[in-house]
């Protein structure tokens, strides 16, 4: 009963989540933080920075891949299967919708005037994450230092995230000896990437083995995504750009994990059938990634070495989400309005510090249709 109780719990948590979070995981982490860890208490900051870490160090969407890692630590396996599909599926059928409309009348519906607000509402979300996991994460000087210099090393840019975690590990692993130096060396095994499949002509098949290719071996943003995109289906012409760039835009225009971009892709290809398999490939993978890496996290953070490389990989993590706050504030507080809908979001926090990440979203879409006409 109390099972039953914690799968009901995750299943509509995680499926609010996936209809208003906006911006990226950088924001659907923030709001994660939030929920589970501020307000609901379902574990300590230091996990949750723990598997930020370790999802970071992984293939596959990052916030998706936490939402896994968070309903397998509430309610075990069935929780991490229902945590994923629940945070999934919103996304999934909006994208879904825009494909089906895109295709039948050939452009996206105009949603931009909310889209508008959205996104100064989510930088604050962001600002407000960044600041709570920071103070937990940066134990000492040394850890302070090496968030500022992952910070300028994204905002600099041409370095992937992965080697930046990576490093920010090693680093933290090399603090650790030289404060025990009589502890023996540690290895660390460099992530490889493999070419899993060579898929040529459209079909059913090539469709799914494409996007579980992709979902296999891609790190980094949804930017990154979308290069591999390119590479894969505009090159073979299953795709023409404008498409592409049309799935980069419902990429954005879209609450969840941007990977449901794959939904829209496979439907201009296939229809219903593409959709459904393009979905399934891009996303199979987390679900493996966490079923095989959550049984030795318990091991991992009992070790003082591997303690020493999580605690610096925690900060890279919060020191990228700073960096991409930045890159985002840059990009969008361009005029007064965007920044007037900053304001009165940073006000809100402020004066209620428990307030729900979802009025904050629905709040600045609101003044943002309302400003976007002056």
């Amino acid at each position: 009963m109390i099972q039953d109780r914690k799968l009901i719990e995750i299943a509509l948590l995680f499926f609010k989540l996936g209809c208003i979070a906006f911006g990226g995981p950088a924001a659907h982490i923030a709001m994660m933080e939030d929920e589970i860890v501020t307000k609901r208490k379902w574990m300590t900051q230091e996990h949750f920075m723990d598997l930020i870490g370790i999802t970071n160090l992984i293939p596959g969407p990052n916030s998706t891949e936490m939402v896994m890692h968070c309903g397998r630590d509430r309610a075990g396996w069935k929780g991490l299967f229902v945590a994923g599909i629940s945070f999934i599926f919103p996304a999934v059928v909006i994208t879904g919708i825009f494909a089906w409309l895109y295709q039948k009348y050939g452009e996206l519906p105009a949603v931009e005037p909310f889209i508008y607000g959205i996104k100064p509402a989510v930088i604050v979300i962001i600002i407000m994450a960044g600041y709570r996991l920071g103070k937990k994460a940066i134990k000492n000087i040394q850890l302070a230092i090496l968030g500022i210099v992952v910070v300028l090393l994204s905002l600099i840019g041409g370095i992937n995230q992965i080697v930046i975690l990576l490093g920010s590990g090693m680093i933290g692993v090399i603090f650790f000896f030289i404060k025990n130096k009589k502890e023996g060396l540690l290895t660390i095994l460099p992530f490889s990437y493999l070419k899993l499949f060579d898929v040529t002509g459209i079909s059913n098949s090539g469709i799914f083995l494409t996007f579980l290719k992709i979902g296999s071996i891609l790190y980094g943003s949804g930017y990154v995504l979308f290069a591999f995109l390119d590479t894969e289906l505009v090159s073979m012409g299953w795709l023409t750009r404008q498409e592409l760039l049309d799935a980069v835009a419902v990429g954005q225009l879209t609450p969840g994990p941007v990977l449901s971009t794959a939904t829209f892709i496979g439907w201009q290809i296939n229809d219903i059938q593409g959709a459904l398999l393009a979905t399934l490939g891009i996303f199979l993978p987390s679900f493996l990634f966490v079923m095989i890496l959550t049984p030795i996290i318990p091991k991992l953070q009992k070790s003082k070495k591997i303690r020493a490389f999580l605690d610096a990989v925690n900060v890279g993590a919060v020191a990228l989400i700073v960096a991409v706050c930045i890159q985002m504030g840059k990009e969008t507080l361009t005029d007064w309005r965007a920044i007037c809908i900053a304001i009165i979001s940073i006000a809100i926090v402020i004066v209620f510090k428990k307030v729900n990440s979802l009025y904050i979203v629905i709040g600045g879409a609101l003044i943002g249709y309302v400003l976007h006409y002056f």
